[in-house]
């Protein structure tokens, strides 16, 4: 039985396919409920908090301090949030969640100098459509450059990846990149990743011939995921990410099926 289609692609789900379709399946396709992520809330944290930095502080008043503030302020703000409440920690867990927090943002100021940075957009929704697909994605930043130029910065608050696997992460931010062609009549010359925890910076060009790419790369993953929906044939491929996986007990690569999470998901009683 052919299985409907997401509503739209996102570089974080494109990242997911890639990465193994049977799991794309069950978050995307079937969505199946998954356990909050220290880490994504972490990340949520931190980008909340780089987001009131530049819009709240003008040049000259962007400080390790004003940061802090602005990290702070961002606690508070997601303290009723259902993915953070859903964490529970203790007042120990929490005072150690926050402390690193606190490293993340004051090590982007090994990265970059805040007060050169002209923000355009934070935290901007795009979205277009490539042929049969809505494309969506969420900048970081985009901003102008002193030449005139757009650039776009995509913050990561993992570790940084190794050389032979930069490739791959810029693919997100490339798509980007190519949202901010079609909806903004623009490419911006570069973008970004910053790897807060390693205080690491990788940067590329966009030319013509990028943004071909990403739209040829895009086209091809849909077309894949209409063909897997059409034949309900998502299949895994496993990989050292299975450790972080939710779904293993559905997984046949360990012993599961994956009829069992269907099931499971229409009678609501899925313990992941």
């Amino acid at each position: 039985m052919a299985l409907a289609l997401p509503s739209s692609l996102s570089p974080s789900k494109v990242s997911a396919f890639k990465s193994c379709p049977l799991a794309f399946r069950f978050s995307v396709i079937d969505k199946l409920p998954e356990p909050p992520s220290p880490h994504a809330v972490k990340g949520t944290l931190v980008h909340r908090a780089l987001e009131l930095f530049y819009w709240s502080r003008d040049p000259g008043r962007r400080t390790r301090d004003d940061a802090i503030a602005d990290l702070r302020q961002a606690w508070h703000d997601l303290a009723d949030d259902p993915e953070m409440v859903a964490l529970d920690l203790s007042e120990e867990e929490a005072s150690a969640f926050l402390t690193d927090a606190e490293a993340l943002v004051l090590r982007y100021f090994d990265v970059e100098e805040p007060d050169s940075v002209r923000p355009l957009g934070l935290e901007l929704v795009l979205e277009a459509d490539i042929g049969p697909v809505l494309l969506r994605g969420i900048i970081d930043r985009l901003e102008v450059t002193p030449s005139g130029d757009l650039f776009v910065t995509d913050y990561k608050t993992g570790r940084s990846p190794s050389q032979s696997y930069q490739q791959a992460r810029l693919d997100g931010v490339q798509i980007y990149a190519y949202l901010c062609a079609q909806v903004l009549g623009r490419a911006p010359a570069k973008v970004q990743l910053l790897y807060l925890r390693d205080g690491v910076a990788i940067t590329a060009d966009i030319s013509e011939q990028t943004l071909a790419s990403v739209e040829k790369k895009t086209l091809a993953i849909w077309s894949a995921i209409e063909r897997a929906c059409q034949n309900d044939d998502f299949r895994p491929r496993p990989s050292a990410l299975c450790g972080w996986c939710n779904f293993k007990a559905f997984c046949p690569a360990f012993g599961g099926d994956p009829a069992m999470a269907r099931a499971a998901a229409g009678a609501g009683t899925i313990g992941l």
